[in-house]
């Protein structure tokens, strides 16, 4: 339970970029797995080749995955705003692919698996009554609580937070009342990727194995979590991370390896048959 935690908090992060996207444009960008690997081998290289500490190298992920979802939204996103749904989700799923075997490529990333060692964390273990605790796990809790109440305080208690929720709710009124809606969609893509970048960071410390394909499970498991807490939610997405986490460590523990991620999708298609808002969602409204 304590690991299923654990790798919730590490979902929440990218689970909010989801959450967050979709609500503010109706995408569901399914490249955001891959910006999510994008920041866990930015961390990898900035640590191992280049000797930077924990911190800075995060914020370097945050940096290098903000960027990269600017520029994917401004390039692929952006000129299919008024386009068919369909048109960007097929084009999320292109991105995503492009990603995935560009950053293969040799003078990119590399197509092979990497062990990411040394980690810039040394491992320690204590044991309080009966339960193992790391301190991996604190820094990956602390860390992710720490991020998430950023995030509620941006989104709740800043002017920038409420041009957000207003872009979200309606594009043509918050164009009307001044807001700068381009400005806000292309923050909210930088906001989420950070989030991504991090978590990308957190996961591969947690499983110290690094490839280009990284972060299609993490991603859609991210992707269920979101949906399951109400896509467009941000405490859902932050509770459905947490279940999510817990289910899969749970299968895996009491059932089989194999076996968890055939429960965690079911999760998927139990909810869209019969509660296809989620825990917190509301039922969707067709917005401009």
């Amino acid at each position: 339970m304590v690991d299923g935690i654990r790798l919730g908090f590490v979902y929440a992060l990218v689970a909010l970029g989801y959450t967050m996207v979709y609500g503010i444009v109706r995408l569901i960008n399914f490249a955001h797995g891959d910006v999510f690997m994008v920041g866990a081998f930015t961390a990898f290289y900035a640590t191992t080749h280049y000797h930077w500490g924990f911190v800075p190298a995060m914020i370097l992920a945050m940096v290098v995955c903000s960027f990269l979802a600017v520029i994917i939204e401004r390039v692929a996103y952006k000129p299919l705003r008024d386009a068919p749904r369909i048109a960007a989700l097929i084009t999320a799923i292109g991105v995503s692919f492009f990603l995935e075997y560009f950053t293969a490529l040799d003078f990119v990333f590399t197509p092979n698996f990497i062990s990411y060692t040394p980690l810039p964390i040394k491992f320690k273990t204590w044991d309080v009554a009966g339960v193992t605790f790391s301190n991996v796990m604190l820094i990956v809790i602390a860390i992710s609580t720490l991020l998430l109440v950023l995030l509620w305080y941006l989104v709740y208690r800043t002017k920038l937070g409420k041009a957000m929720r207003a872009v979200a709710w309606d594009k043509p009124t918050a164009r009307l009342m001044g807001i700068d809606v381009d400005m806000v969609i292309t923050f909210t893509f930088a906001i989420g990727a950070a989030l991504a970048g991090v978590g990308g960071m957190l996961y591969v410390i947690v499983y110290p194995q690094i490839r280009t394909f990284l972060g299609v499970m993490p991603g859609l498991k991210a992707f269920i979590a979101a949906v399951f807490g109400g896509i467009g939610s941000i405490p859902g997405a932050f509770l459905g991370s947490l279940i999510i986490g817990m289910v899969e460590t749970l299968s895996q523990g009491y059932l089989s390896s194999t076996l968890r991620d055939a429960i965690v999708f079911s999760i998927l298609i139990i909810v869209l048959l019969f509660r296809p808002t989620g825990l917190f969602g509301e039922a969707a409204k067709e917005k401009a």
